[in-house]
């Protein structure tokens, strides 16, 4: 009872607000937990999706409607990102309860769409257990787990804008769909048994697809027999055998076109790949977590490796160091590879994209049914459309720290948040590794992988990826961005598109050193040290560079050092085969082309004898500062590899090479000059390292040693540079990159030497160091900026 001398606490004024939620927030179970939070808070109103965000207005008590704004961001669902929170005040209502209404269709698309992910702990669970209504359910799948981005035909993310419009619900899925309390309240792609996709297997010649249960007991038993398979995934097929099987294994490499290059792996668990590989925990945290991409691991070799680990084919990954290997992220991957009591099948599987070497990823079943008839023998797939094409994404680790190498499946769309505001812009990226990246304001969306743009479907591809990311981010560019190169089909397709706009042209080596600063999140506003070294790029002065160390902003950059040139002899064919390269470089080094060396063996003479023509008279000779064709040489020089069967097979050989040396042998020394006046400042000139190469091989040094000695020499002359660097214009912060920078052993000693001698060092952790990370760099050079 309230005292005579006290007035009664009045009850708090009911006030309402109106709150937009902009982010990863649809396909996440947004709308539920915003439902279910405003229950809990007793507060009244309504939520809905919208092309901006998540729309919600809620009344009630101030205090709870603060309480309310505060946890949309601190609980929000696991698979959300809640970028920002945004209300204001509205008259109130005279509305009781709380409410999920209809989506709303109208304005500019700006909603972020969460990428596909992997199956939950929860939704497995289900799918093992005998008395659940989805055993075995291929396709089972709630709030928290399974395709998005791949199934979403349009915005706001309703069933209606995915490929699973086409599925009608049956009463019970229905009725969880509808049930604010169940895990799969407004779950799109939610399904059963009974109303859901089916699985089927076509077996040749027989045409008539065998169903459900059938079709994937019969999967099952032909990779245990040897066979090639075409799985239809969430972006794309796969095609997959038994990586145990050494004749199926070559056989999907002869089909394929694979070369030499290595195959992915799939491995039923993660105690599998402890096994086969040397796992840290970071590396375990990305095998196991909801992106589940590709993960480069380091392989056990002879002893090293347990008595129980799978067995594997030698021509899984002839050569490499690495394993690539991921766990299974669907629950068709689950029940292919086979849930506890079921027979026996294979421990591992090949999964490597449903292509041929150089085309896209098929996603289109009759498409599949032609384009892989020479590769698979037969086809397990299921009638739920693939809408957006998204390859298997690549990550390693270096010193604990994530380097991807492909960003794609589980990564896009995610848009990346920009150190500076910019108008809207599309880049283009490059022809190897393409991807492409829309911008405006402090977004940009770096697509999925394309793919090598030498192929006509590939570019087809492109186009079909450039209307549908700009879709859904509502990015209307208006200014476009390419590479230098004259000859790029990505550049080529920048002009025949252009209509009207302006197309800004941005050197190949300056765009790497502008992704590096956008990915460590740099305004631009002080230069960098830029070390950028791959293995070709479009000079200024018409030259292949790839061998640069420039002083770079956004606005413009500094040749400030280089690798020394010497002549590409034959282009693409110097590429191919890496003794070529090394002849190269013994010439400019002034050292003879000795009978002993191990590149002029691997010659043939005839060739020997046409290459030392071409050489002396020039002919067929573009220069080239490249530092990727500088790995090549020393590793047909060192004996490791003359021929390169895929991209870089030379240079990651050479890596491979370097972990058995002697990590503490000193290494080689580059000479260092003054260049040109039209030139860089300096130049970096490999002649001592190769005459060090050939004493150490003539004193019976095996390739190990030299190959730890050369990547030191490599280490050393990028400290040197960067001092010098410092020195001369009293700059602190390197960014690394390039596609050499994905050599994991080269980055962690440069990264450990620039940073004991006080530099900061900027390293790619968000996008690809290769081109696969290019256009972002693009964008940032030529995108307007907004303030």
């Amino acid at each position: 009872m309230t005292p005579r001398h006290q007035t009664a606490p009045s009850a708090a004024p009911v006030q309402r607000r109106r709150i937009i939620v902009r982010g990863v927030v649809q396909g996440v179970g947004f709308r539920p937990f915003v439902y279910t939070l405003a229950n809990e808070l007793g507060l009244a109103g309504h939520v809905t999706n919208t092309s901006d965000g998540v729309l919600a207005e809620v009344q009630g008590d101030p205090r709870l409607l603060s309480a309310f704004c505060d946890r949309l961001t601190a609980d929000a669902p696991p698979l959300s990102v809640v970028e920002s929170v945004a209300h204001e005040a509205v008259p109130p209502t005279t509305a009781s309860g709380f409410a999920i209404l209809p989506s709303s269709t109208g304005g500019p698309a700006r909603t972020l769409v969460s990428p596909d992910t992997a199956t939950c702990r929860d939704c497995l669970a289900e799918l093992a257990d005998p008395g659940d209504r989805r055993h075995r359910h291929p396709f089972i799948t709630c709030t928290h787990c399974g395709p998005r981005f791949t199934i979403v035909t349009g915005l706001p993310y309703d069933r209606a804008n995915t490929t699973m419009a086409r599925f009608a619900m049956c009463p019970d899925c229905a009725r969880e769909y509808a049930d604010p309390a169940d895990r799969r309240f407004h779950a799109q792609p939610v399904a059963c048994h009974s109303c859901g996709p089916r699985l089927m297997l076509l077996e040749p010649p027989d045409r008539r697809p065998v169903n459900g249960a059938r079709a994937l007991e019969r999967a099952r038993r032909l990779l245990a027999t040897g066979a090639i398979l075409a799985v239809k995934g969430l972006g794309g097929y796969h095609l997959a055998c038994d990586a145990a099987d050494e004749e199926a294994v070559s056989t999907l490499r002869r089909r394929k076109g694979r070369g030499d290059k290595p195959f992915a792996l799939m491995a039923r668990d993660v105690a599998d790949v402890e096994r086969l590989t040397h796992l840290g925990p970071r590396e375990r945290e990305l095998l196991t977590g909801t992106v589940r991409p590709i993960v480069l691991l380091r392989r056990r070799q002879g002893a090293g490796r347990p008595w129980d680990a799978p067995p594997l084919a030698d021509s899984v990954a002839p050569g490499s160091p690495d394993l690539g290997v991921m766990l299974p992220y669907t629950p068709l991957h689950h029940l292919l590879l086979g849930l506890p009591g079921d027979p026996h099948g294979p421990r591992l599987l090949v999964m490597t994209s449903g292509n041929l070497a150089g085309e896209p990823i098929v996603t289109d079943d009759h498409e599949a049914r032609q384009r892989l008839a020479a590769l698979a023998d037969a086809w397990l797939y299921h009638n739920r459309p693939i809408h957006v094409p998204c390859d298997d994404s690549v990550v390693r680790v270096c010193d604990g720290e994530e380097l991807p190498v492909r960003r794609s499946r589980g990564y896009a769309p995610m848009p990346l948040t920009l150190p500076v505001p910019v108008r809207a812009a599309l880049a283009v990226g490059g022809d190897l590794k393409n991807t492409f990246c829309v911008a405006e304001g402090r977004h940009a969306w770096l697509s999925a992988h394309i793919g090598d743009m030498d192929d006509l479907a590939t570019q087809t591809a492109f186009s079909r990826a450039v209307r549908q990311l700009t879709a859904i981010s509502g990015v209307a560019p208006r200014q476009l961005a390419a590479d230098r190169h004259p000859g790029y089909r990505a550049t080529q397709w920048a002009r025949r598109h252009a209509d009207g706009r302006p197309v800004a042209h941005v050197q190949h080596h300056h765009a790497h050193i502008a992704s590096a600063m956008a990915d460590g999140g740099l305004d631009g506003t002080r230069r960098v040290i830029g070390v950028a070294f791959d293995g070709t790029g479009y000079g200024d002065d018409g030259a292949v560079w790839g061998g640069e160390v420039l002083l770079a902003d956004y606005t413009g950059f500094h040749r400030f050092a280089q690798l020394a040139y010497v002549p590409l002899p034959g282009g693409d064919a110097a590429v191919r085969r890496p003794y070529r390269m090394a002849l190269a470089h013994l010439r400019a080094a002034g050292l003879d082309w000795a009978p002993d060396l191990p590149c002029v063996a691997a010659c043939p003479p005839d060739e020997l004898r046409v290459l030392d023509a071409q050489l002396a008279r020039g002919i067929g000779c573009v220069p080239t500062s490249s530092m990727g064709r500088l790995f090549d040489a020393v590793s047909s020089l060192a004996g490791v590899c003359h021929h390169s069967r895929y991209e870089a097979q030379a240079a990651i050989e050479l890596e491979g090479a370097a972990l058995a040396g002697d990590v503490l042998a000193p290494g080689y020394g580059f000479a260092l000059r003054p260049g040109k006046t039209a030139g860089a400042e300096l130049v970096a000139d490999p002649a001592p390292v190769l005459a060090a190469v050939t004493a150490d091989l003539r004193a019976g040094a095996n390739a190990g040693l030299i190959a730890a000695r050369f990547h030191r020499a490599v280490t050393d002359v990028v400290h040197r540079l960067c001092v010098r660097a410092r020195e001369r214009y009293e700059l602190e912060t390197v960014a690394l990159s390039g596609g050499v920078f994905a050599n994991t052993v080269l980055l962690s000693a440069c990264c450990r030497v620039l940073r004991r001698d006080g530099f900061t060092v900027l390293r790619h952790r968000r996008v690809p160091p290769n081109d696969g990370g290019l256009a972002l760099g693009q964008l940032m050079v030529a995108a307007p900026r907004t303030t």
